[in-house]
C-alpha cells in the first residue's frame, strides 16, 4: 500500500488532507514539521497550507528525500522560496472561489483538470516567481502562478485547497499524486 505522510505546517485544514488520501486508500499520518526528515518512511510527502513560513521546522529537508513532494498553499510557497524561486503577498488576499485555468494540460498532476477548474484559495502569499526547472501549470485572474511541477524532481504545488469541499474534483488532484508516487 502506497505510504504518504502530512507534513504539518499548521494550517486549519491538514487534517481534511490527511482525510482524502485515506478516503482514497492510502496509508497516511500526519508528521509534525519538527520530525527529521531522514526518521520518516514514505512514498510521498505532502506538505500541509499553513499560516507563514516562520513555522516550517524541518519541512525543507523533505525537497531532500527521493520521494515525490506536494505542497499545498504554504507547502507550495515552501518549495518556491526553498530553491530560489519569488514568494510575496497577493493582491487578493483571503479565501475565495477562484477560477483556475490549467495552462499544461499534460501535468501529471493538474492537466486532468484542463481546461479550468473551480477553486477554494487563499491568495495573502503567493509564488511570484518559479525556482529553475519549474513551470506554471496552472493560472487564474487572482494569481499568475497557481499551480507549478517540477516533474523530473518530482516536486509539485497548487496555491489552492484540494482537501475541502468547496474545490471541484479536489480528489482528483490527490489520486493523481498518488499515482505519481506510485510510478516514482
Amino acid at each position: 500500500m502506497t505510504r504518504i505522510v502530512v507534513i504539518d505546517l499548521h494550517g486549519q485544514f491538514t487534517h481534511l488532507e490527511r482525510r482524502a488520501l485515506r478516503d482514497i486508500g492510502v496509508d497516511t499520518e500526519i508528521v509534525s514539521a519538527d520530525e527529521p526528515a531522514d526518521e520518516v518512511d514514505a512514498d510521498g510527502v505532502v506538505l500541509s497550507g499553513g499560516p507563514d513560513m516562520d513555522r516550517v521546522g524541518n519541512a525543507p529537508d523533505y525537497l531532500d528525500l527521493d520521494v515525490p513532494v506536494f505542497g499545498i498553499c504554504l507547502g507550495m510557497q515552501l518549495i518556491a522560496a526553498e530553491l530560489g524561486g519569488e514568494v510575496g503577498g497577493g493582491d487578493y488576499g483571503g479565501y475565495a472561489d477562484v477560477d483556475v485555468e490549467i495552462v499544461d494540460d499534460e501535468d501529471p498532476l493538474v492537466g486532468s483538470l484542463a481546461p479550468e477548474t473551480r477553486v477554494w484559495a487563499s491568495h495573502a502569499d503567493e509564488v511570484k516567481s518559479l525556482p529553475a526547472g519549474f513551470t506554471r501549470a496552472a493560472t487564474s485572474d487572482v494569481c499568475g502562478i497557481e499551480a507549478m511541477s517540477n516533474p523530473e524532481a518530482d516536486l509539485y504545488g497548487v496555491q489552492w485547497h484540494p482537501e475541502v469541499a468547496h474545490t471541484e474534483r479536489g480528489e482528483e488532484v490527490f489520486e493523481n499524486f498518488v499515482a505519481i508516487c506510485e510510478s516514482a
